[in-house]
């Protein structure tokens, strides 16, 4: 008794060579590359955060008289819509709460710091802000010295 099995002659015989030819065809057809469907985005994420930029002071480092309020101004832009402005200051005692940007592309800033009693010290003002999609930007700095 043998556990080999020999191939029977004539096995395909019964199929006409015709359609053999035609469904190796269509097999080689279906592994050919093909165009993938594609499914087009309403609006793509930019993948980086807003930008924030300070306009007031216009230098990094500044100098400025104590007593009078120092206005610190500037933008936070993105075209994924900001959705908070965080400020960080130092050196100082003050702080502020966020700003909520409600996802529009562009949200100006405002902030009154205080520079009375703080005559000799540094503040250190790091301001940034997150979009929509929670992409968080670079942050702008100034150091403001009190004189």
């Amino acid at each position: 008794m043998s556990l080999q099995f020999h191939p029977r002659t004539g096995y395909f015989s019964v199929v006409p060579m015709r359609a053999i030819w035609l469904g190796a065809i269509v097999v080689l057809a279906g592994c050919g590359e093909r165009e993938r469907l594609t499914f087009p985005t309403e609006n793509p994420a930019s993948g980086s955060g807003p930008i924030t930029e300070i306009f007031q002071p216009d230098a990094a480092d500044t100098v400025v008289a104590g007593g009078a309020p120092l206005l610190i101004q500037g933008r936070s832009r993105d075209p994924d819509g900001v959705h908070m402005i965080f400020f960080e200051i130092g050196g100082v005692n003050e702080g502020f709460s966020p700003l909520d940007g409600g996802g529009a592309d562009e949200v100006s800033f405002g902030l009154q710091l205080s520079t009375a009693e703080h005559s000799g010290d540094t503040a250190f003002v790091r301001i940034y802000a997150v979009d929509v999609l929670g992409d968080t930007g670079h942050a702008a700095f100034r150091q403001i010295r009190i004189r």
